[in-house]
């Protein structure tokens, strides 16, 4: 499959453009970025050839990956679309449920295959764990935290970020979290109805119904301190406690296995569970906390 990357940053090229570059059954047929300098560089750093014109690119690829912020990305996954090219996104798709949405009319009008890469879901073995909890079931209650020290004092490339510093790690790492929860809770069919409050810095505090009557809090930042940082997840039922692994490996590794999710997608025309739908579902409770932080 030829894949277009469209973003030169660092997640660009420290998960999406090594992992394209190195899989067996990807061809990277070029980058294109927001700035052609950039591009330029990013091209010579994956040994492919930098783009000036998005289009030219998307006529030119079977699939494109995306690591842009999300309200850039958004827009460009749809022309991606409608160009014929299947889609490899980062999370969030979108901070505007309507920017996600029509990205999901988009897929569902084209009928290209489309994965969303939330890093816990193609990760061994936190990918395992997710699929084991939801297979058992019973879960009465849940947690997840994803404590950064982004903002906290950590010597980060993403401390600079400009969507990272307007938009907070609510919609940086609270995909993650939902990405654990809402397999085995379940869906938030009332997001209208969920609570939040505010921390230190950036700190938000959420409170979840999931469908089946379990209910869920996440902590969310990227103002901690180096010393208190972390990523936990647990659920609670008649089975126990069950907790979350720790991730072993690499990002690069985990987006080749969502580089091969969609090329199996794209090959039978099975939906991932990880698609644009579940993306856009993300986006919307992700809508109704940040107006619930406003209340």
């Amino acid at each position: 499959m030829r894949f277009g990357l469209l973003g030169t940053g660092p997640w660009a090229l420290a998960t999406h453009g090594p992992a394209l570059a190195a899989h067996k059954d990807v061809e990277l047929a070029g980058v294109w970025g927001r700035r052609s300098e950039a591009a330029r560089h990013a091209a010579q750093e994956l040994g492919t050839r930098a783009y000036d014109d998005v289009d030219a690119l998307l006529t030119d690829c079977d699939a494109v990956a995306i690591a842009l912020p999300p309200d850039v990305q958004a827009p460009l996954a749809v022309r991606a679309a409608r160009a014929g090219c299947h889609l490899l996104l980062d999370k969030p798709v979108a901070t505007e449920p309507e920017a996600a949405r029509q990205v999901t009319e988009a897929v569902a009008e084209t009928g290209v295959a489309s994965v969303v890469f939330f890093t816990l879901r193609f990760s061994e073995p936190t990918a395992a764990w997710i699929d084991e909890q939801a297979a058992a079931g019973g879960w009465l209650t849940g947690r997840a935290d994803w404590l950064s020290p982004v903002f906290g004092g950590a010597d980060s490339p993403y401390t600079a970020s400009p969507w990272r510093r307007e938009r907070g790690a609510l919609w940086d790492v609270g995909p993650h979290a939902l990405s654990v929860l809402l397999p085995v809770l379940g869906d938030v069919p009332e997001p209208e109805l969920l609570r939040a409050g505010r921390g230190v810095g950036d700190t938000v505090h959420m409170i979840l119904r999931h469908a089946e009557g379990a209910s869920s809090v996440c902590t969310l930042s990227h103002s901690m301190p180096p010393a208190a940082a972390g990523v936990a997840a647990e659920v609670r039922g008649a089975a126990g406690t069950s907790t979350l692994p720790e991730r072993d490996e690499s990002p690069v590794d985990a987006f080749a296995r969502a580089v091969d999710a969609l090329t199996e997608s794209a090959r039978t025309g099975r939906a991932h569970a990880c698609d644009v739908r579940f993306a856009q579902r993300v986006t919307e409770i992700l809508a109704s906390v940040e107006t619930a932080l406003q209340r």
